[in-house]
């Protein structure tokens, strides 16, 4: 399961665009909390914090515990990220959603795949190690929720694949089509050295000299000196 980290947080009570680039403004990001037990709420969040926090995490899959100051009091509410909002062409977080989640409460989230070691047909003969799969969309207990779903890969030779239907996870139901491939081992696209040095060297040709003939002179007609 994974480590629960805190986030402070201010209630706010200006929303609109406004308020939004006010906050901006002011290093700080508009957000609000919202989920069964708990009335939707708008925050705000101190931008370098949040940065900071969300460079060191798998966002989606990470259990925050959210310290909302306000009226002189303070709540902690634990919670998952579902959306984050991020400007269009600059490296700036826009508006951050939160979903309070409930010990006892199922919910659905993507988790980060994981491969693990070195697949035989890397090590032997140059394979090339494809992971399509980078998130896996799963069903879980909060208290279930993984770190990553990590795949070991040091058994696969070339043309070897890892389905979905491969993966066993305690505690988690996976969600996601049984017979999508995770990973695969391809060819390699260039021949080892020891297979180039033994492949025949083609003939080198000396390139063709076009000749050219030199015209041969009309012979002289008789009489034709001078007189």
């Amino acid at each position: 399961m994974k480590t629960t980290l805190t986030l402070s947080a201010v209630a706010r009570a200006g929303t609109g665009k406004g308020a939004a680039r006010k906050l901006r403004a002011a290093r700080r990001i508009p957000a609000v909390i919202y989920g069964p037990d708990v009335e939707s709420r708008a925050l705000s969040l101190d931008a370098r914090e949040v940065e900071h926090l969300f460079a060191s995490i798998s966002v989606e899959s990470t259990l925050i515990d959210v310290v909302i100051q306000g009226d002189g009091e303070s709540e902690v509410v634990r919670s998952l990220v579902r959306e984050v909002q991020v400007h269009a062409f600059k490296p700036e977080l826009l508006h951050v959603d939160f979903y309070a989640v409930r010990s006892g409460e199922v919910i659905e989230l993507e988790v980060p795949v994981r491969l693990v070691g070195t697949p035989v047909g890397v090590k032997a003969v140059g394979g090339i190690l494809e992971q399509l799969l980078k998130e896996i969309e799963v069903e879980c207990l909060p208290e279930s929720i993984p770190d990553a779903i990590e795949v070991d890969v040091s058994h696969l030779g070339i043309g070897d694949s890892i389905h979905v239907g491969d993966l066993q996870v305690p505690n988690v139901r996976i969600l996601a089509d049984s017979e999508t491939t995770v990973c695969t081992v391809a060819a390699p696209t260039v021949l080892p050295v020891e297979e180039v040095a033994a492949a025949p060297a083609e003939e080198v040709r000396e390139p063709e000299l076009i000749r050219r003939e030199r015209a041969e002179e009309p012979e002289a007609e008789e009489g034709s000196g001078a007189s």
